[in-house]
């Protein structure tokens, strides 16, 4: 069974950092490209950041480039997400996922940015 389950999410000031973790299990994750996400209610689901499996190549979205950074550690079998510099646009919600054989979601964690 695949789960994905987040945490690190919660209340940091403008220019404030918080790092996302995403717990996989279930299935082998060094097969699979990782990605956050990101959905603010009534807005699309935008993608954030990537890891390629092998190489662990990252690609961002242009409006985090250069503050967030997108981790993993296959010991731990966990995705990171570092998020530095925080603006108030970044609050929403945040997803991991992954496509195996299926696309999979973890539950989201809150990230509100907010003096």
């Amino acid at each position: 069974q695949v789960q994905l389950v987040e945490s690190g999410g919660g209340l940091a000031q403008p220019g404030g950092s918080l790092r996302l973790s995403c717990v996989v299990s279930g299935f082998t994750f060094s097969r699979y490209a990782m990605k956050w996400y990101r959905q603010a209610p009534g807005k699309e689901r935008e993608l954030v950041a990537t890891i390629t499996p092998i190489r662990g190549t990252t690609n961002y979205a242009d409006s985090v480039k250069g503050r967030f950074t997108i981790s993993r550690d296959f010991v731990k079998n966990t995705v990171y997400l570092q998020m530095n510099s925080l603006k108030p646009e970044d609050t929403t919600v945040y997803y991991c996922s992954t496509t195996a054989d299926r696309v999979y979601w973890g539950q989201g964690t809150q990230v509100t940015v907010s003096s």
